[in-house]
């Protein structure tokens, strides 16, 4: 299966300063090394600030969230521990608003709607379920979708995240009859040539860490995809008629 993967020629790097480094991750990259031994995401935002500032040693990068593997969009870093722990604590507590745009099998109904599920993760399968009921040791998980744009056999949501479960969108969105687009671990008719699913992280908010005011990280998604290509033009025709 066909990867992509960054390097630090072809980074998307999105905001950057003395505290946070802000990157568009591509679909395939790896946040944090893991057993496969590929070269992580956030190992690749390292060399990158060690060549740009010609450090003579190892870059601090600290990893605040994480993307599944499969998905694209806006990943956080942190650049010193003190805005890694004050990042964290908004993490842990909920303060993040998280925005995503995901492209689905058939069209949900009703178009605008609030999702409560209670998770159980299977850690032999790295998939999690989605269940009405409250089970012991389930996971409470809430998302707000909203249709965005009925496409040819497929549908554009964004996506709101109240909370970050394990595969929350993929499992809920799935459960509700729509699964993403490629996502064949959640049902999806087929996968998607390069290995990715159709799921995009489009923007964070955090409260930034040494200033104090709120600050919006936004990725566009991937270029290359005609049907992410199709919804960023349908983006800038509505930016033109509000502005005209």
């Amino acid at each position: 299966m066909e990867k992509i993967r960054s390097t630090v020629d072809n980074l998307d790097v999105l905001y950057e300063d003395n505290h946070l480094i802000a990157v568009n991750k591509r679909p395939g990259d790896i946040v944090q090394g893991d057993k496969t031994g590929d070269l992580p995401l956030s190992e690749v935002v390292q060399q990158y600030l060690k060549i740009k500032y010609n450090k003579p040693y190892r870059a601090f990068v600290g990893v605040v969230h994480r993307l599944d593997r499969p998905t694209s969009g806006v990943i956080l870093f942190a650049r010193t521990s003190k805005a890694m722990e004050r990042v964290n604590k908004q993490f842990a507590s909920r303060e993040v608003q998280k925005m995503y745009w995901a492209i689905v099998q058939g069209t949900p109904h009703p178009q605008e709607a609030e999702l409560i599920h209670y998770m159980m993760r299977n850690t032999k399968q790295n998939k999690s379920y989605a269940h009405r009921k409250e089970f012991p040791f389930s996971k409470y998980a809430k998302l707000q979708y909203q249709v965005m744009q009925e496409l040819d056999h497929y549908t554009w949501l964004q996506v709101q995240l109240f909370t970050g479960r394990h595969h929350q969108i993929r499992a809920q969105i799935s459960s509700i009859g729509h699964p993403i687009k490629g996502d064949m671990k959640y049902q999806a008719s087929r996968s998607n040539k390069d290995g990715s699913i159709h799921l995009h992280a489009r923007s964070l908010t955090i409260v930034h860490p040494v200033r104090k005011e709120p600050i919006t990280f936004t990725a566009d998604p991937p270029e290359y995809d005609a049907i992410w290509k199709a919804c960023m033009e349908s983006v800038k025709k509505q930016k033109l008629k509000l502005s005209s």
